[in-house]
């Protein structure tokens, strides 16, 4: 079997190098139309930030940062897609080798470091390209040359650029692998790249990534801010610089996804929901593995959830059987809609 069709046919974790494998297993999706056949979900409908979404399950950002297999990606099954994350200016990112992973944890580490064309020649690229039918939103980081002190010009200057072909922005202050990056969170810093993005948006949502490692108090504090200055909605969370030991790829540093953030990430979505009463959108990711775990993420107040790990570990079928068992568990709660399902423990 050849090394292309390995996202569709077998977990990447089963082949030698994770990047390499990575960057094979894009390239093999791109317009594979009968891939809709096979990986097509359920429908599990609503209508978030005034976007219609075939399910609520979307593809995380770091999978596809160039934008390569975006039709691939509705075609597998996908409700939605987050690509990037783009920084205003070209950049390398960190030295090989730079991603890890570990079959027995599920989980991977990397310090990929923004590695990314440039704000400029992804707008060239999204405006060349077919755009898929499903929302499509572009993961917006800092330029690792451009000082903290000018961040929110360089993040205002990849919406300005690619605004045009995108349906949402995410704003990512939360990544471990840019020097000093996560400082942006501090409201006064948060606040000044959020009415610099807001200028050039579009009247198009603008969310904000946040780490899992922050303080309780610190992401309310965070949340209060986003809201006052109106972003629409919140991705929890972003990877953790935390480990569950230290042993194999653990020490490595860099920021790990996969099954060890599940609990954590479940944990800033319940304080995110109770925090805002339900009344904020909330983009679940960290450990999704199975249709169990999208449920819990869902049920504690997110409305939408976002897959990437698991994908490496268990291949394109991942998605069907997520988003099928959500439709089972629908019709186990009498239910007739994902909308009904948000925030479900918080209400019982």
């Amino acid at each position: 079997m050849g090394l292309g069709h390995a996202l569709i046919a077998r977990p990447l974790m089963a082949l030698m190098d994770s990047e390499k494998a990575h960057r094979r297993s894009l390239l093999a999706l791109i317009g594979r139309l009968m891939l809709r056949v096979l990986y097509k979900p359920k429908q599990l409908k609503s209508n978030i930030f005034e976007l219609d979404f075939s399910n609520p399950l979307g593809l995380a950002a770091g999978m596809d940062k160039k934008a390569e297999a975006m039709t691939g990606w509705e075609n597998i099954g996908f409700g939605f897609i987050e690509i990037g994350g783009i920084t205003m200016e070209e950049q390398d990112g960190n030295a090989k080798p730079r991603m890890f992973r570990s079959s027995k944890d599920k989980a991977l580490v990397n310090r990929m470091g923004f590695n990314n064309p440039g704000s400029k020649k992804m707008a060239a690229h999204l405006g060349n390209c077919k755009k898929p039918s499903i929302p499509l939103f572009l993961n917006v980081g800092k330029s690792k040359i451009t000082p903290l002190s000018d961040a929110a010009g360089d993040y205002a200057k990849t919406v300005k650029r690619c605004c045009p072909y995108v349906d949402g922005f995410v704003i990512n202050v939360s990544s471990p692998n840019t020097p000093n990056l996560r400082e942006l969170q501090k409201d006064e810093d948060l606040a000044k790249i959020i009415i610099a993005v807001k200028e050039f948006s579009a009247h198009k949502p603008v969310l904000i990534k946040i780490a899992p490692d922050l303080e309780d108090n610190q992401i309310k504090s965070i949340v209060d801010t986003a809201r006052n200055l109106d972003c629409q909605g919140i991705i929890a969370t972003n990877t953790t610089v935390e480990r569950p030991h230290q042993s194999g790829i653990m020490n490595q540093t860099g920021g790990l996804s996969g099954a060890p953030l599940k609990i954590r990430s479940t944990e800033v979505i319940r304080i995110i929901a109770d925090h805002t009463d339900g009344s904020w959108p909330i983009i679940g990711v960290g450990g999704i593995s199975n249709a169990d775990d999208a449920w819990e993420k869902i049920i504690n107040g997110a409305c939408l959830i976002q897959i990437y790990s698991s994908l490496v570990f268990g291949g394109a079928g991942t998605i069907k059987k997520i988003v099928n068992g959500l439709n089972k568990k629908l019709k186990a709660h009498n239910l007739e809609n994902i909308d009904q399902a948000v925030g479900l423990a918080r209400r019982s």
